[in-house]
């Protein structure tokens, strides 16, 4: 019922994220220029910036690098929905206490689709794996990432893998080498779509219109100021 776009940049707004850039193609670029303007309506500050081949997602790192200047990043893919109870809180106190890189963990029946993160019996990760033949567990990494300064340098050090891309699984193993990985698992309350496919863009456009009828509550909203 609305653009996809508003459902990843309402979690960022709604979070306290007051600067943000949209990295997209060069055909898309001026659609979204048109679509979200300079992000004064919602108080915030959109940039935008071009990735010119689809070369992986810690490919944004580095194209945001002098914009970032130093600052820590939180990464969101556009074609991600979360919704449940207090999840802005839940992702702010995420950015608050961050000390390396906090991860979002959630139950799925295909995790061969996604990054995989298994965990120890103190549900502590030890280890992540991208889009594995044999999950070593249904904990989905979801498309949001919160990473303290050192990001940009890890992805600086990436090769590419022989999907041809730079994986921002292997930025995640880094921080995991280090000790400094954290997974906040998103329990059953709450709901992640990741609408990157025809199906799966078809259940949440199912998911968004069920719940706002039940609950009367928007599942991305944007308040203009």
């Amino acid at each position: 019922n609305q653009p996809m776009i508003y459902y990843p940049v309402s979690t960022l707004i709604n979070s306290g994220v007051k600067d943000i850039m949209i990295i997209s193609t060069p055909l898309d670029q001026v659609l979204f220029q048109r679509l979200l303007g300079d992000g004064s309506q919602w108080g915030v500050n959109f940039e935008y910036e071009i990735q010119e081949k689809p070369e992986g997602i810690a490919q944004s790192l580095l194209i945001a690098s002098p914009w970032l200047n130093g600052s820590p990043p939180v990464l969101i893919l556009g074609d991600n929905l979360f919704f449940g109870p207090d999840i802005y809180s839940k992702v702010n106190n995420a950015l608050i206490s961050n000390n390396g890189a906090t991860l979002f963990g959630y139950k799925v029946d295909d995790p061969e689709r996604f990054g995989v993160v298994e965990f120890d019996n103190n549900n502590q990760a030890i280890s992540i794996e991208e889009k594995p033949k044999l999950p070593k567990s249904n904990w989905a990494v979801t498309g949001l990432y919160i990473f303290n300064e050192k990001a940009v340098s890890y992805a600086k050090g990436l090769k590419k893998s022989d999907r041809g891309e730079y994986e921002i699984t292997d930025i995640n193993k880094l921080y995991l080498k280090e000790g400094e990985l954290k997974v906040v698992l998103l329990d059953s309350g709450y709901s992640w779509l990741d609408t990157g496919t025809h199906d799966s863009l078809l259940k949440a456009s199912n998911f968004v219109k069920d719940t706002e009828l039940k609950s009367g509550i928007k599942v991305a909203e944007l308040k203009k100021v």
